[in-house]
């Protein structure tokens, strides 16, 4: 689902929406990080076997037991950033994992923020009396929408602190985890032409060809046969399904994307208005069009409209 930002949404309309694709039954799009974390954390059985299962499958450990946790990091100090997490998730024997869902590319430094919300994890167990060797293991997941890492097909990408060229490590207590969900189109492709079998894929991966490809119709094909293959993503299936049906869901998810949008249409505006105020100014100044639309990147046309 994808809102124009030519077109202001209204909270009125915005219930109108929602009334509307919840009783047609249209799914939610899981990409939407609110969708996310609904689908994992509903009070619900099959959306806590689908959580279970699929940190199962991400962190390489069978996880019998796990608790979700209030996903919001308070800052230290005063004029410290609050961070709030999507998935915050602690297993029985103390080790934590916190599941990120990035639908668009961010012009900030994704690979910075993964080891930021990481090391947060990793202090956040450090109280009064703790010892540095009583801290437990932190997973730092995140599912990409986006290409990272160019340079390899490899999905996932894990990552440990080691040293610099005997690549020992210095220690198991971060494991950040990329899966950038773009690079698995030539699996798919493959498989609509029979040139490739779902079951030799690693269940991680089916897990994102699931989040990506969930809210096309022309993938339902595969989209249940992968319901078929894993449980996990059976259970996530048949959870997105309740809750798309729910028109609150509906409405937040509306509201989150509207809201996306706006900031970033808000952003664009407030950048062009600058650029052509300093446009304004060297026009004034004679200086040749062609120079002021290298300067700001205005076109031409708006140019000579100024």
């Amino acid at each position: 689902m994808k809102i124009s930002p030519k077109f202001p949404v209204s909270r009125g309309t915005l219930k109108r929406l929602a009334r509307k694709y919840a009783a047609e039954g249209r799914i939610l799009d899981v990409m939407l990080d609110i969708v996310f974390k609904s689908l994992f954390t509903a009070d619900d059985e099959d959306s806590r076997e689908a959580l279970r299962l699929l940190l199962s499958d991400c962190t390489h450990r069978n996880v019998r037991d796990m608790q979700v946790q209030n996903s919001e990091i308070l800052p230290e100090y005063l004029t410290g950033k609050a961070v709030r997490l999507d998935i915050l998730v602690t297993f029985n024997n103390g080790e934590q994992a916190d599941l990120e869902m990035q639908i668009r590319k961010s012009d900030d430094d994704l690979k910075a923020r993964a080891l930021l919300l990481g090391t947060k994890l990793l202090a956040g167990q450090m109280k009064r009396g703790t010892k540095y060797q009583e801290t437990k293991r932190v997973y730092q997941i995140f599912f990409l929408n986006c290409i990272l890492f160019p340079g390899s097909d490899k999905v996932p990408r894990r990552y440990f602190p080691m040293e610099e060229t005997e690549h020992d490590r210095l220690s198991n207590k971060l494991e950040i985890i990329f899966y950038e969900m773009p690079k698995l189109e030539k699996v798919v492709r493959a498989y609509f032409e029979g040139k490739a079998d779902l079951k030799i894929l690693p269940k991680e991966q089916k897990w994102c060809i699931f989040f990506r490809y969930k809210n096309n119709e022309k993938m339902e094909p595969l989209i249940q046969e992968l319901c078929k293959q894993e449980e996990g993503i059976m259970r996530a299936d048949r959870a997105l399904a309740k809750i798309s049906r729910n028109q609150q869901k509906w409405a937040r998810a509306f509201s989150r994307e509207v809201g996306i949008i706006d900031h970033e249409s808000g952003l664009y505006a407030a950048g062009k208005v600058r650029a052509e105020g300093i446009a304004r100014k060297m026009k004034a100044d004679n200086i040749p069009p062609e120079k002021i639309q290298e300067y700001t990147g205005l076109s031409s046309e708006d140019i000579e409209n100024l």
